[in-house]
């Protein structure tokens, strides 16, 4: 099987024997629902794949398509349309300002379309747009990709960011006028859109983001997976393949990463591919300005997960619209959205620039930092566990501290225990109370309670007297109980004590 790997033809993808999951009748349902569409997704989603598959159905491709859904539902000549696709990543804004890279791209696309390059400096794509209906005696449909892309990839630039959102706003200002020039309009991005800056006049543009038909037009859902790649499936865990690559959601059934899932059916490892596509430090900075580490189980409603608002940037809006966090629950009555990490690849990702930022590590040592730590605790080696935990303090530079010690060392102690992923449940609720960590390994179950400026004595205490381990009574594994007391003065831990339960 041919993985398309980074392939966003769906041309080629069919002409060169490439595997393809049909998402044929979800599109269909889409574009026989309305005219006007956007769909915000991260990146390395298949939006692009998305754009390419309906630019082959309105240009008439059907031998493209044969075997799939929709090859005997569509009409092909009814349906057939001059069809405008514009890809921002392919303008030329970083080089000249991006009115001139806009004009560029729409000279290009009225070269390829047979038609004179726009002349109207006012209206150039709706100059374009009627000379296309002259020219061919029909309406356009109109294809954007990555609308946003000269605002994202400035995000650290706010005043260009600015400038480049007020051209943007411009160059869509005429689609509220041209609903006779147009026949389809669907944009794609990674920001959902808000509704006082770029789309502002666009009330009829249909954000299928968190709406039911949007919920698996892209990624790989379970019954495509074990359909699809049945085959492949059979050499794999399945929970663990599902642990680290599904768990996308925008509030129906939750979708694997298509671009993560296909790079591990050809590498046959577990790791971060998509992450290491697209480092967020900028994001990450955010976060640690925000004194934001633990970014699980938190709530939003609708405007909040489509409010991109970059002069007051919310990090928790703007992780979700890239694919950090994701749908995890909604509460219909309340109308919020509980949003939490993905799957293992998503948050051992995040996590890891986390702590390393915190720690001001160049190096970006804590995966090691943290393997080192399972590794001891499956020995059960707490004095080397103490030892690392130590090390991982003593590198926190001295300013830092002085500032702000304790958040530094709660941000620390929780994004430590939970890098170990699947091993370590963070805050460990019971009927008495929470746990602080606990860590299960393949003969051990620890308990870990920590303390500042207390006693690790009263760490224990705390364990036995919340019984945090009591849930696990009948597990044949060996229960452990671990009280640690940090001192903010000498910023290590200056006391520990165990007790096998």
């Amino acid at each position: 099987m041919k993985y398309p790997i980074g392939i966003q033809d769906f041309r080629r993808i069919r002409t060169e024997d490439y595997v393809y999951v049909d998402k044929t009748r979800h599109i269909y349902d889409v574009l026989e629902s309305g005219v006007f569409f956007f769909l915000s997704r991260p990146r390395r989603f298949g939006k692009s794949l998305l754009l390419s598959t309906m630019n082959e159905l309105y240009c008439g491709s059907q031998e493209l398509f044969k075997g799939l859904w929709i090859e005997d539902k569509w009409d092909w000549e009814a349906n057939k349309r001059p069809v405008v696709w514009l890809k921002f990543a392919s303008f030329q804004y970083k080089d000249y300002p991006l009115r001139d890279a806009i004009f560029e791209g729409l000279a290009k696309e009225a070269e390829r379309l047979g038609v004179s390059p726009a002349k109207d400096m006012a209206h150039p794509l709706q100059d374009l747009l009627q000379k296309i209906n002259d020219h061919y005696g029909q309406k356009a449909v109109l294809l954007i990709d990555e609308y946003d892309k000269p605002i994202i990839d400035y995000l650290d630039d706010i005043p260009q960011a600015e400038a480049n959102r007020d051209t943007l706003k411009w160059f869509y200002s005429i689609l509220k006028d041209s609903d006779s020039l147009l026949e389809k309009v669907f944009l794609t991005g990674v920001s959902a859109f808000s509704k006082v800056s770029i789309f502002s006049d666009l009330k009829h543009l249909r954000n299928l983001t968190l709406e039911p038909e949007g919920y698996t037009l892209l990624g790989i859902t379970q019954e495509e997976l074990d359909t699809v790649f049945a085959e492949q499936m059979t050499q794999y865990d399945r929970e663990k393949v599902r642990d680290w690559y599904n768990g996308y959601s925008w509030g129906g059934d939750k979708v694997y990463n298509p671009f993560s899932l296909l790079n591990f059916f050809k590498g046959e490892h577990f790791k971060n591919y998509w992450h290491d596509t697209g480092r967020p430090t900028f994001l990450v900075k955010e976060l640690k300005k925000n004194r934001m580490y633990d970014i699980s189980k938190l709530e939003m409603n609708a405007s909040d997960l489509s409010n991109f608002d970059f002069t007051r940037l919310n990090p928790i809006t703007v992780l979700f619209q890239t694919g950090y966090l994701t749908v995890s629950s909604y509460d219909e009555e309340l109308q919020l959205y509980c949003l939490d990490y993905p799957n293992m690849e998503v948050r051992s990702s995040l996590e890891q620039m986390l702590i390393n930022i915190y720690l001001d590590d160049p190096l970006e040592g804590a995966g090691a930092r943290v393997g080192n730590i399972l590794r001891a605790l499956r020995h059960k080696d707490l004095e080397t566990v103490i030892t690392i935990l130590n090390a991982t303090f003593a590198g926190i530079p001295a300013e830092h501290w002085q500032a702000e010690n304790e958040h530094f060392y709660h941000a620390l102690i929780h994004l430590t225990f939970s890098l170990l992923g699947v091993y370590v449940r963070s805050e460990v609720h019971t009927s008495h109370g929470r746990c602080d960590a606990l860590v299960e390994t393949a003969d051990h179950i620890y308990a870990f309670e920590f303390k500042l400026d207390k006693s690790a004595k009263a760490a224990l205490q705390q364990i036995h007297d919340k019984a945090y381990l009591a849930p696990y009574a009948d597990s044949p594994k060996e229960k452990i109980a671990v009280g640690i007391n940090f001192s903010k003065k000498k910023k290590a831990v200056v006391a520990w004590a165990i007790e096998e339960m």
